[in-house]
């Protein structure tokens, strides 16, 4: 069998890695993640540089990590290649994006802070000239 997946069933009766290929694809459509993942995974073990079976991996990957290291694979096999170059765009937004939601949570509670003691401050200061 050749790197493009192509070819008959061997006398087991197991499917090709393009027959594979699609049955993973529709167990992924059918929200089976884990058995989409195993397969995609079979189909890497026969053909290393699928970069099909490593885009869906990326999709499936249960942490961004992992999402970021398929990404990361598929690159390197395909430099330039633009389906991964979108979805690591959209990676770095998302983490970028969580930083900004942090940093302004940060910021509130810094600008909160400051009003408090502003407030202690006057409150010590006018109880301090009454007496």
């Amino acid at each position: 069998m050749g790197k493009s997946g192509r070819g008959s069933a061997g006398s087991s009766g197991s499917p090709n890695l393009e027959e594979l290929y699609h049955m993973a694809v529709d167990a992924a459509k059918k929200g089976q993640r884990q058995g989409a993942r195993v397969m995609f995974r079979q189909i890497l073990e026969q053909d290393r540089r699928n970069v099909r079976a490593m885009m869906y991996l990326a999709k499936l990957a249960p942490t961004e990590k992992e999402r970021v290291a398929w990404l990361e694979k598929v690159l390197e096999i395909r430099p330039g290649y633009e389906p991964a170059e979108e979805m690591m765009a959209k990676v770095n937004y998302n983490q970028t994006a969580e930083r900004n939601r942090l940093m302004f949570r940060l910021g509130i509670g810094a600008y909160v802070l400051v009003v408090v003691l502003i407030t202690l401050l006057i409150i010590v200061s006018a109880a301090t000239l009454t007496v």
